[in-house]
This record gives C-alpha cells, sequence and structure tokens, in this order.
C-alpha cells in the first residue's frame, strides 16, 4: 500500500533512510524536511513546497547581518587608521586629491562593471589606481598616494563581501528587490558613519560616504549577475546556495527515480548526490537556487530545458542528459550531437529535424515521439531503446551530404514510412559492438587485435557481422555479440590490444618505409576498399559479413548498436604500395599439405576426392603470379580449414567455419583478372569441394 501524504503539513519531519516507494506528497508543505538517503522512486511531490523554515530563514538572516556588520567596521576602522596615521587632517591638499579621485576612480568601476562585465572593471580599476598612485608620488604626495591604494584595495574587500551576502540574501527571500534596497541602504548607512564615531574629520567620511555608495551598488548588480548564473561569478553563486539551504528541504543521496516535482517549490532545496532518472522537474519553481551538485541540474541550459520543456532550436551538443525527463518537451531543430541521453524518456517528444548524430540512447524511451527528419547517423540504440508507436515519415543516415552531392541518404530513399515501419525497422537491433575508425584501419593491426579479444573474452562468441566503407577513409565494423556479453570490457579490449598492435607494426616498418603521417593516412584511406579488406580479413576465427546494396538492412546494421567505439587518428606504418604486411613466419603450406596427407584417399582413381581437390587448390593457390605472399597465405589458410572440415564434416562447427572458408576464398579471387589460373581453378574445384562436405 503506497503512503499518502498528500496536502499535510510535514515541516521539519524526518524520513531519512526510509522506503517511500511510490509514496504520494502532492500539496504537502515539505519546507525543512530530511529525506537523505531515502528511497523515493515514483513518489508524487507535485505542487509541494519545499525549503526553508521561516525559523531558519531568520536564523540565516541574523548571521548575515552579523558578519556583515564585522566586514563593514573592519573595513571602516582600516579606512581611518589610514586616514589618521598617513594623512594628517592638516594636508588638505592630499585630502582633497583623494576626495576627487577616489569617486571618479569607483564610478569608472562601476559603469563598467555594467556594461563591460566585473573582470575588465577590476582590471581597469587597479590600473587607473597604479598610474593615479605614481602620479601622486611624481608630485611627492606619498601619503595620499598610499591612502588612495589603500581605500581601494578595501574596496575590493568590501565589494566581495557583499556581493557575497547580497547573493545569498536574494537565496534567502521571495522579493529581493525591497530586501535589497534596505540592506544596502542599512550597509552604507553604517559605514559611513563610522569615521564619524570614532572621532575622523569630515573629510574622511565624505570619502568613506561616496566610496561606500558606489561599493554597494556595484555589490548589488554584481549578486544579481551571480544568481542569473554569469559563469564568472559562478563560485559567489554556489556559496551563497550552499548558505541558504543550510536548515532547507533535503534530498541528498535520495533515489527519486521516476519522481515528479511538476508545479513544486524547490527554492534552498539539496538535491547533491540524489538519483535523478527520469525525475520530472516541468514548471516547477525556483529551482535554479537548489543545491544540486555534479547531478544534470548543474548546467543553466539543462536544468531550464527540464524546466521549460522547451529546447526548440537550441545547442545540446556533448551534454549531459543522462536520465533526464522530456516527456512532451519541444526539441525540434535541436542539435544533440554527442549528447548522453541514455535512460532519459522523450515520450511524445518533439524530435522534428533534431540532430541525434552519435547520440548514446541506451534504454532511451522515445514513444510516441515525432522523430521525422532527423539525423540518426550512428545513434547508439539496442533492444532496451523504446520506439513504440514512434511518429516518423522519414529520417536521414548522414549529418552532412556526400562529398560533391547533396545526398544524406534519406530513408526510406523516396517516399515515407507507413506508420509503424519505422519502429518495426530499428528494433531489429542485434547487439552488437561497432569500431569506428576515422583515416582508416591498420587491418593487420586489427586482426591481431581481434584474435587476441577472442582469446581474452573465450566464453563469449565474436563474430564480425559487417564492414561499412563511409568514405574519406571512415570505415565502421560491426562485431556481433551474444545476448548479457560485457560490452564495455570487450570495447576496453580491443582498443588496449589494437593500440599495441599499432605500436609493433610502426617498430618493425617505419624505419624502412620512412613514411610521413600524412602518407601513412593515404594510405589507410586507400586500404578502406571493401574488396581489400575482405582480403584481409580472410582469417578462419572471423565470419564477415559484406553488406553494401540491401537498402533497409544497411540502414539497420549502420546505426543499431548496444555501444559505438570510436577509434580515432591512430598511428601506423604501411607499405606505400599497399602489399599486406606479413605477421608471422610460418610455413603455411607445410601445414596445409600435413593437414590434406591426413585426409583419406579417393577409392575411385578417375573421381578425384576431398583430398585430391583440396590438393589440386592448394597448387593453384601456390602457382598463381597475382596473388601477393600475404594473399596465397590467407588463401592457404582456408584450404587448411577447409580440411580441417573434410575430418569430420558432419560436425555441426565444422560446417560452419567450412561454409566460411568458401566465402572467404571466393572473396580472395573476386578482385583478379577474369584469365587468372585461380580464379578459373576455383570456378571448378570450390562448387565439387563443397557438395563433398555437405556444405549446401
Amino acid at each position: 500500500m503506497r503512503l499518502d501524504y498528500s496536502g499535510q503539513n510535514l515541516r521539519g519531519r524526518s524520513f531519512k533512510g526510509q522506503n517511500l516507494t511510490g509514496a504520494n506528497f502532492s500539496g504537502a508543505d515539505i519546507k525543512g524536511t530530511e529525506f537523505t538517503d531515502t528511497n523515493l522512486r515514483d513518489a508524487n511531490f507535485c505542487f509541494t513546497k519545499a525549503g526553508l523554515q521561516n525559523c531558519w530563514r531568520l536564523t540565516l538572516f541574523i548571521t548575515l547581518l552579523l558578519i556583515g556588520i564585522l566586514a563593514l567596521f573592519t573595513a571602516g576602522v582600516v579606512a581611518v587608521f589610514a586616514g589618521r596615521k598617513l594623512l594628517p587632517a592638516s594636508e588638505l591638499v592630499g585630502h582633497y586629491l583623494i576626495i576627487f579621485l577616489n569617486p571618479i576612480i569607483l564610478t569608472i568601476f562601476f559603469i563598467l562593471t555594467i556594461y563591460q562585465g566585473v573582470n575588465k572593471a577590476l582590471i581597469a580599476m587597479v590600473s587607473l589606481t597604479v598610474v593615479s598612485s605614481i602620479t601622486l608620488i611624481s608630485f611627492k604626495y606619498f601619503e595620499p598616494a598610499a591612502v588612495l591604494a589603500g581605500n581601494v584595495l578595501w574596496l575590493f574587500g568590501v565589494g566581495v563581501t557583499g556581493t557575497t551576502i547580497f547573493t545569498t540574501v536574494i537565496t534567502l527571500t521571495k522579493d529581493s528587490h525591497w530586501i535589497l534596497a534596505g540592506a544596502g541602504s542599512i550597509a552604507w548607512v553604517m559605514s559611513t558613519l563610522i569615521p564619524f564615531i570614532l572621532g575622523m574629520p569630515y573629510q574622511v567620511g565624505l570619502r568613506v560616504a561616496i566610496s561606500s555608495a558606489i561599493g554597494v551598488l556595484t555589490s548589488i548588480y554584481v549578486s544579481q549577475k551571480a544568481v542569473a548564473g554569469v559563469q564568472e561569478l559562478t563560485w559567489i553563486r554556489l556559496f551563497a546556495i550552499a548558505f541558504a539551504t543550510t536548515g532547507g528541504t533535503s534530498f541528498r543521496g535520495a533515489d527519486l527515480t521516476d519522481a515528479g516535482f511538476t508545479g513544486a517549490t524547490l527554492k534552498n532545496t539539496d538535491f547533491r548526490k540524489a538519483n535523478l532518472t527520469r525525475t520530472r522537474f516541468y514548471e516547477t519553481k525556483k529551482l535554479d537556487l537548489a543545491r544540486v551538485g555534479d547531478t544534470i541540474l548543474a548546467k543553466r541550459n539543462i536544468l531550464n530545458l527540464l524546466v521549460t520543456g522547451n529546447g526548440r532550436g537550441k545547442n545540446y551538443f556533448g551534454a549531459n542528459l543522462k536520465g533526464a525527463s522530456l516527456i512532451d518537451a519541444d526539441l525540434k531543430q535541436a542539435n544533440l550531437k554527442n549528447a548522453d541521453i541514455n535512460e532519459a524518456t522523450f515520450q511524445g517528444a518533439n524530435l522534428e529535424w533534431a540532430n541525434l548524430t552519435l547520440t548514446q540512447a541506451v534504454g532511451t524511451d522515445f514513444s510516441n515521439a515525432h522523430m521525422t527528419g532527423a539525423c540518426v547517423e550512428a545513434w547508439n540504440i539496442e533492444s532496451t531503446t523504446k520506439l513504440d508507436n514512434v511518429d516518423c515519415r522519414f529520417i536521414y543516415l548522414l549529418e552532412n551530404s556526400k562529398p560533391g552531392t547533396d545526398d544524406r541518404e534519406r530513408r526510406p530513399s523516396s517516399g515515407e514510412f507507413q506508420p509503424g515501419e519505422f519502429t518495426k525497422l530499428f528494433e531489429e537491433v542485434l547487439n552488437t559492438v561497432d569500431l569506428i575508425f576515422r583515416n582508416g584501419i591498420d587491418w593487420k593491426a586489427f586482426v591481431v587485435a581481434f584474435k587476441q579479444v577472442q582469446v581474452e573474452n573465450e566464453d563469449t562468441e565474436l563474430a564480425l557481422q559487417s564492414i561499412e566503407n563511409k568514405g574519406d577513409g571512415v570505415v565502421v565494423v560491426k562485431v556481433a555479440v551474444p545476448d548479457g556479453a560485457d560490452k564495455e570490457k570487450i570495447h576496453s579490449d580491443f582498443t588496449h590490444n589494437y593500440q599495441l598492435a599499432l605500436q609493433a607494426v610502426e617498430e618493425k616498418y617505419k624505419a624502412q618505409l620512412q613514411a610521413k603521417d600524412n602518407e601513412i593516412i593515404i594510405y589507410r584511406q586507400q586500404s578502406a576498399e571493401m574488396k581489400e579488406i575482405v582480403q584481409l580479413l580472410a582469417n578462419k576465427p572471423i565470419n564477415v559479413q559484406v553488406d553494401n546494396k540491401l537498402e533497409n538492412k544497411n540502414m539497420t546494421n549502420s546505426n543499431d548498436a548496444s555501444r559505438k567505439i570510436e577509434i580515432g587518428s591512430v598511428g601506423g606504418d604501411f607499405n606505400a604500395s599497399g602489399q599486406a604486411l606479413n605477421l608471422g613466419e610460418i610455413d603455411i603450406s607445410g601445414e596445409v599439405t600435413n593437414t590434406i596427407n591426413q585426409l583419406p584417399e579417393s577409392p575411385e582413381p578417375e573421381k578425384p576426392g576431398i583430398k585430391e581437390l583440396l590438393s589440386q587448390l592448394q597448387e593453384a593457390i601456390e602457382a598463381d603470379a597475382n596473388l601477393s605472399e600475404e594473399d596465397k597465405a590467407e588463401a592457404l589458410e582456408q584450404v587448411k580449414t577447409l580440411a580441417e572440415a573434410g575430418q569430420n564434416p558432419q560436425e555441426a562447427g565444422k560446417q560452419k567455419t567450412g561454409k566460411k572458408a568458401i566465402t572467404m576464398l571466393k572473396g580472395l579471387v573476386s578482385g583478379l583478372p577474369a584469365t587468372a589460373t585461380l580464379v578459373e581453378a576455383c570456378s571448378k574445384l570450390l562448387p565439387l569441394i563443397s557438395k563433398l562436405l555437405s556444405l549446401g
């Protein structure tokens, strides 16, 4: 049974550490209530009033008043001491010089603060003070110069203190304008009276009065800017909010997954370390004055989006929106490129013409969203991504058009999706790990890394699902993994092993090739051609499927993934002619011969069996001058695989590897001249071998 506290007065109560899943606090007064480390999943806090109780608010005000009085008194004493010790009353010229220069410098500071920002104003104030002091010293007015510099430093100290206090006042009050005006007036009167209370000449009092007036006005202005979210004043704002949330409602460390705060007042509330997964903050009030720590509310633009639901045309590039609740949000034409929207909900949201390139969308809910015209290039989705009833007429697979064209790979290429087609298309998701290579791939390093990953993850079946040449040296290799596979570990293992393999290749061949970095990049781009990729990946443990024509399947494969691994411009050296690099000095031909010899001979001399056919195929490979040494080694490896399959052709695993070997051999010879010996031999021998091994 769910607890119901709706409309109740819960001020100052403690629910710390309790399990209040699904509890209803709608319309309740929860000022000063303790929810630290509480389980509040699915709880309803709509239209609640959180924050400080009046007693705590009064306590904080009194504390601020005492701090302000102490700061003003200290500053006044310093100013009076400087005036009495350094500038005797008899030196009227010095007094009037300071009375004249001090307000000019401070007025310039005030004006620059308003129009140019506090940083430029401070630089200008210090510069003018230095110049003025040097000028006074040149006329032998040493004491006035010292006092002038002291006054500016005094103003700076009072300004920082005043700004912090006024910022805190704003975070504590409902109507800050009247409170600020009153606090500013009190501060000015107190600072002005201090010299007279201590018996200083009227010249000192006049100087302090002018400086205090400008300092108070500047502090009030800067404090308002700090609350508004000016980046340079963040530290003041954070300090003020931390002070003002003392004794307020606390959700620190609470689990607020799927909780709702629609219409709630959240001023002076503590959300530090809370789990805000899909927490609803729509139309909340004063959330910008809550203490949010490092949650997704820390960024002002994200906080505003969650509160208003309006992100139309705005830029959220790389934003942290993990677990954000954006139900029915307007994100039309918004830029969400590279954003983390894992576990977020966009139910019913308007994402038309939005840029979703490279977004992380695992576990994201797009149910009933509108996505016509959206770009979904390389977005990361998996089976946990919800696409129920998405309204979409067409999408784009590329953020930018292909060079020299206006083709962004619209899907469908013509016409529109029929109702339900978009959802059906993208729900056909395989668990994959996508390896995205820019500036081409060192395929030999790739093969070494892939084999090592298979060894390190021997309990996980890995297979190359597809290879896509995106152009401009960009290649996407999809690796299929079973359900429940540790994709994070596979990602980490491959990245680590690939870098190690690259280093090994570089150390071995860089001295020989003497290639510059740009030559290496050019070679990698050339090596991304699909024919060469198939040839270089002809290895026994790898299942390759090259999909370059089927529109729908290619679209699905190119976009659906549980995780993207992007490997940037990595180093590596290559033979400039495109010759594959030999990774091992092994006698593959001898191994093939030994494996074939283990097969039984044909009982009919005039009708060759599997042993005789494989021997003929081996001879054709070794004799063909069109094959490089590396390609020959690759082809012989496949012959060896077929020979092993021939030893036990009924075994399911052998059937699978045998079919793969046939496919690899066909891929190897596909780029050879039609007159090549191996092409003719394969056209005759491969069908017979396939039949004898019952490979279909």
